[in-house]
């Protein structure tokens, strides 16, 4: 008789889901905070020299939630050519993986997109044991020499310490494509924003957008804890030249007297710095309760009314640049199936975000000659 309570050694079975020993005695280790890598989304690496979205002493005492999940490396990315036949990682992260709803390999994990801007395509995602807080992973091993333009992913939900890259002794290493400029589109918001819950950190939404929109994306998603707070918005204008701010977050914001609050306070703290910057307010995705609980649909309707006066009011104020998008329509038809658990988009949620968004940003975009 066959006992159905024992556990099924899923690994066991599909030798196509173990993780494989690597072997990294032949490879050099590079650390991508030296030249000729390039890292973005973290705006004060070079001042601070940690893997970081926000100072780590900030100007303003920051709330403690959002300082914590700071050291989260949503939106990170490492850039670099090489024509290495091989191309292996190793990360030491903050913690293990211990998310529910939300698979390792988006938590924790890397992984690896191949060619020039505009024209990259994902190749792999590191494997490793998600108990574990170190780990090396192979990205490829092609067995010859080919070259490539390299942008590997982040962690979404997790903090990295230390992060090196390791290809063949006699690889060349070079510089990747500049942007089509140095200015980043900076975009503020919720658990949605920062990842959650992508099953790998190429598939959030900020992103994908990096793939078709030749900038720097700063993610600057806070779980749980994007509420709007002025001290936050005095923090993220600090981040210097920016092509566009998007503001996302009414998913955090609370009550409807909250981002009443919260909306009319932060934008124009951030126009102190940055008078004439696209400012794109973006109202949450339709969540799959909104169908069958009133009052939650009452408070998302009060507060997209909210957001959308608030942009209709400074725009007969004078202020053409600040824009407000409907977010009840990025994710289209049977938005309930792009979820994991009714809230945070899958892959395909946000595969549609960003391609209801893109055309918004790129217009915009070239009506400011950015």
């Amino acid at each position: 008789m066959t006992n159905n309570s024992k556990r099924i050694d899923v690994i066991r079975l599909d030798e196509n889901m173990t993780i494989k020993p690597t072997v990294h005695d032949s490879l050099q280790w590079l650390s991508p905070l030296e030249k000729p890598f390039h890292i973005a989304g973290f705006a004060w690496l070079g001042q601070d020299k940690r893997y970081r979205r926000l100072p780590t002493s900030p100007t303003l005492s920051l709330p403690h939630a959002v300082d914590e999940l700071a050291n989260c490396t949503a939106g990170g990315q490492i850039r670099f050519r090489t024509n290495s036949s091989r191309l292996s990682l190793r990360a030491k992260l903050r913690g293990p993986s211990d998310m529910y709803h939300m698979p390792a390999t988006g938590q924790s994990g890397f992984d690896c997109y191949l060619g020039e801007p505009g024209d990259q395509h994902y190749l792999s995602t590191a494997r490793f044991d998600p108990a574990s807080t170190e780990y090396e992973a192979e990205l490829y091993n092609w067995g010859e020499k080919r070259e490539f333009c390299v942008t590997l992913n982040f962690p979404l939900y997790q903090g990295v310490e230390e992060v090196w890259i390791g290809v063949e002794p006699d690889a060349a290493i070079g510089s990747a494509p500049s942007y089509a400029d140095d200015k980043p589109i900076v975009i503020y918001g919720t658990s949605i924003t920062q990842g959650g819950c992508a099953t790998r950190p190429g598939m959030a939404y900020s992103n994908i957008l990096s793939r078709s929109i030749p900038l720097e994306f700063m993610n600057l998603g806070f779980s749980g804890n994007g509420k709007g707070e002025p001290e936050v918005a005095r923090t993220i204008a600090e981040i210097p030249n920016p092509a566009m701010l998007i503001l996302d977050y009414e998913a955090n914001s609370g009550t409807i007297e909250d981002i009443s609050t919260t909306l009319p306070q932060f934008i124009p703290i951030y126009r102190e710095r940055h008078p004439d910057v696209p400012i794109v307010v973006v109202s949450k995705i339709r969540f799959a309760g909104d169908r069958y609980y009133e009052e939650m649909r009452i408070l998302h309707e009060g507060r997209k009314k909210v957001q959308e006066e608030t942009v209709m009011r400074l725009r007969q104020r004078g202020d053409v640049n600040v824009h407000f998008v409907d977010g009840s329509n990025l994710l289209g038809e049977g938005a309930e199936e792009c979820t994991v658990d009714g809230v945070h988009p899958t892959d395909l949620g946000f595969l549609r975000m960003a391609t209801s968004l893109e055309p918004v940003i790129r217009e915009l975009l070239a009506q400011t000659k950015y």
